[in-house]
């Protein structure tokens, strides 16, 4: 999933200050409080970040996507001019900073929380709507607003769950989102004409990463 904001610019912007503000957010320990408002001590921060930041170069494939759609090769052999049919087979790798990491933090509160149906529905609402504005990109991958998961994902907790919103907040930004946009799309992916698709594959600051913090932040306003 490629996470993007409707109104930007040239990608290179868009990038430019991205990272500005994560610098931002680190310096002013924002991120670090939202993982605190988790219930995740501030010792394990840190770690968590690290480990995200490293994984996020990290792909792991785990299956192999057949292509529908058929792809025209030109060979030219012995002066004969020859043209072969063929399909383009999607190596389908899960990131381990973008997906893998979230998901287990997710996991861990989930496990943790007295009312974790709750956070399941959440889930379930985020999914649905983040499927609804994913838009599949040619060459891309799987693109979506930045700002709509994180604000449904809050919306969610606020309302099934104040005490435990934060974390059904983390839980709904960061499951939600990897399930309706990457996941409910992956019958689409194999025709967007790229050999490789990674889930959570943007990186560690992704749009998995900044829905779930984000919905955190905005639960704790």
């Amino acid at each position: 999933m490629v996470a993007f904001f409707p109104f930007a610019g040239k990608f290179s912007a868009f990038l430019a200050i991205i990272l500005f503000f994560i610098f931002i957010l680190i310096e002013i320990n924002v991120i670090t409080y939202a993982f605190e408002r988790l219930g995740i001590n501030h010792r394990y921060v840190f770690t968590i970040l690290l480990l995200s930041f490293l994984g996020s170069s990290i792909n792991i494939p785990i299956a192999q996507i057949i292509s529908e759609r058929e792809v025209v090769r030109e060979v030219t052999n012995f002066g004969w001019h020859i043209v072969l049919p063929e399909r383009n087979n999607v190596i389908l790798e899960v990131n381990v900073g973008g997906a893998l990491i979230p998901v287990l933090v997710s996991l861990y509160l989930l496990l943790k929380m007295s009312t974790p149906f709750r956070a399941l529905i959440s889930v379930a609402i985020v999914a649905a709507i983040s499927n609804y504005f994913a838009t599949p990109v040619r060459g891309l991958g799987i693109t979506i607003p930045t700002f709509i998961p994180p604000i449904v994902a809050a919306a969610c907790a606020i309302v099934l769950n104040r005490r435990e919103a934060p974390q059904i907040a983390y839980i709904a930004g960061s499951m939600g989102t990897l399930i309706g946009a990457d996941l409910l799309n992956l019958p689409v992916v194999a025709q967007l004409g790229s050999r490789f698709v990674s889930i959570g594959g943007a990186g560690t600051f992704d749009g998995i990463f900044f829905s779930s913090i984000i919905a955190v932040l905005l639960v704790s306003l």
